[in-house]
């Protein structure tokens, strides 16, 4: 008898420990995130590494258009009050499939489109944008050092409304990266 409730134990953990490594392997993970100083300013270098899982790629085959917004936020730290934000910047990035050309949109911040004919294409645009503007040169002071905040997530608040009340209660429609924290020293 006890020798069968230790191994029902012992399955029903592995089973746990399972479970739990599926759902971490569904998350955004930042592979690479730098900032560079360029003469326009201050530009973030971002890689990610994430798949839609089965039920977000059979929404995009039906047309609904996906968001994902990376938020940005460089603090200065002080000792004697609160931190000071130096910056706080979001770019959101869409993907939407077109059933009749067949053929995959990614639009970065509403403004320029590109059109993609597979979405593993699509999605390489996604998981690795372009160098992207956070902040004029002016925006922090040189030689100071900066904690930096950066994540990546599917935006459900962009969904249309219908689709919203599925996503907040699905956790299949909940794709979302940790913070990633590092440290930066303004040139």
């Amino acid at each position: 008898m006890t020798l069968r409730f230790f191994r029902l134990l012992a399955c029903q953990l592995l089973l746990v420990f399972a479970c739990a490594t599926a759902q971490a392997a569904e998350g955004i993970d930042i592979t690479l995130a730098k900032i560079e100083a360029t003469d326009e300013g201050y530009r973030l270098g971002a890689n990610y590494s994430f798949d839609l899982n089965r039920d977000l790629e059979d929404a995009l085959q039906h047309g609904v258009k996906l968001y994902f917004t990376t938020e940005i936020e460089l603090t200065r730290p002080r000792w004697w009050w609160r931190d000071d934000r130096a910056v706080s910047s979001k770019r959101t990035v869409s993907i939407s499939y077109d059933v009749l050309l067949r053929q995959y949109y990614v639009s970065m911040g509403g403004s320029v489109q590109q059109t993609y004919q597979t979405l593993d294409e699509a999605m390489f645009q996604i998981r690795r944008p372009g160098r992207w503007l956070i902040a004029p040169k002016s925006a922090l002071k040189s030689g100071e050092t900066y904690e930096v905040t950066l994540r990546m997530y599917m935006n459900r608040d962009l969904l249309q409304k219908p689709l919203q009340v599925n996503a907040f209660s699905n956790s299949d429609w909940h794709l979302a990266s940790n913070k990633k924290t590092f440290t930066y020293r303004a040139e």
